[in-house]
């Protein structure tokens, strides 16, 4: 098959380590084969671009597992040409793949330029959704403080001092405050560092 990358690197991503193999073709036409396992961390990240650097790898694909290349896409992004391949378009293709060859395998379609890459917004749109999810999350947890106080202002007294000591390690004093306004917080009510109220 025709070689459409020369200096190109598969990158096989876990929870704790990325496995690389690089695949570099000379002018005479040999194949060198180097593999390397990095960890996920942000010092290791920085040997895995290095040492993409001091192989002058110019192409890097690697599967979107979960949300695990996420930290390896940031690192990598403005360095190199980096494709993110969808690993069912990977198991249409033919070969075996199995664990142990993951980025041997990616790097091989990646060198015959046989992945597609999918889609991944510009680095600011990726910031901005983020920046909306953490406010979605955030008004969840507001709203959830204000449906637990109210619960608890339904209850018999006697029901209340027993829900509260139950309850105080849930109990954070600004959102009582935010929830139930200018309401006193009851006699003995231990009050915590923790976010919710219910």
């Amino acid at each position: 098959m025709e070689v459409v990358y020369r200096r190109c690197c598969g990158l096989d991503v876990h929870k704790q380590t990325v496995v690389a193999c690089l695949l570099l073709l000379d002018e005479a036409g040999r194949k060198t084969k180097k593999k390397r396992e990095f960890g996920t961390f942000s010092d290791d990240l920085r040997r895995l671009m290095l040492w993409l650097f001091s192989n002058h790898v110019t192409h890097v694909a690697m599967e979107s597992t979960g949300v695990y290349w996420k930290p390896v896409w940031n690192v990598l992004e403005d360095k190199f040409t980096i494709l993110l391949v969808n690993p069912q378009h990977m198991k249409a293709l033919p070969g075996r793949k199995t664990d142990q060859k993951d980025s041997e395998w990616i790097a091989e379609l990646l060198q015959h330029g046989l992945l597609r890459a999918s889609f991944i917004p510009a680095r600011e749109i990726r910031e901005l959704r983020d920046l909306t999810r953490l406010r979605v999350h955030l008004k969840q947890e507001v709203n959830g403080c204000g449906t637990g106080c109210i619960a608890f202002w339904k209850m018999p007294t006697s029901k209340c001092r027993a829900w509260s000591r139950i309850c105080s390690a849930s109990r954070d004093e600004r959102c009582w405050r935010r929830s139930c306004g200018a309401r006193p917080i009851p006699a003995g009510w231990p009050i915590t560092r923790a976010a919710r109220c219910v």
